[in-house]
């Protein structure tokens, strides 16, 4: 079995993902495999770095996550090149852990705030989606991400309202 969570940033997808796996669920976070696609020596970066320019590496090769973030989020059609890039790897990925978890008899939740945009839905049992108000969300988003208000709705700007 695998379910589907999906939701804005700042939703509380965190706190519900805990409570599937504390049902004994194998939690498949997006964003944790996003940041496993975007190591150092990932050929991922390669692309990234001529997409968006070759500064969104440090030297030492590891990704520079604030730069990226300031020119991808900066447009749509950014964002869309961004996406494109990243998630035919992070499905691969996270439908392979779910492979290995239905093989030890574990249902996954594939923790994905692109569920939908990703396709991952069509892998998914049922699907459930976490939404709390925009200021809730921005107050929660300061907190974690310790980012500029700007910067904060120039993102959620950039992801589906909760009709989607």
């Amino acid at each position: 079995m695998i379910v589907g969570l999906t939701g804005p940033s700042g939703a509380g997808k965190g706190v519900a993902a805990a409570e599937f796996a504390a049902h004994g669920f194998r939690v498949i976070d997006a964003d944790l495999v996003a940041r496993q696609v975007t190591v150092a020596g990932e050929p991922v970066l390669a692309r990234l770095a001529e997409e968006f320019g070759a500064d969104v590496l440090h030297p030492d090769g590891t990704l520079n996550r604030r730069r990226l973030a300031e020119r991808a989020f900066a447009t749509q059609e950014g964002t869309g090149r961004l996406n494109a890039l990243l998630h035919g790897e992070i499905c691969r990925r996270m439908l392979a852990e779910a492979a290995t978890a239905a093989a030890e008899g574990k249902p996954c939740l594939f923790d994905a705030p692109l569920l939908f945009e990703a396709g991952l839905d069509k892998e998914c049992d049922c699907c459930v989606a976490v939404l709390a108000p925009t200021e809730i969300r921005l107050a929660r988003l300061r907190q974690r991400d310790r980012r500029t208000d700007t910067e904060l709705r120039q993102r959620l700007v950039r992801q589906p309202d909760d009709a989607f």
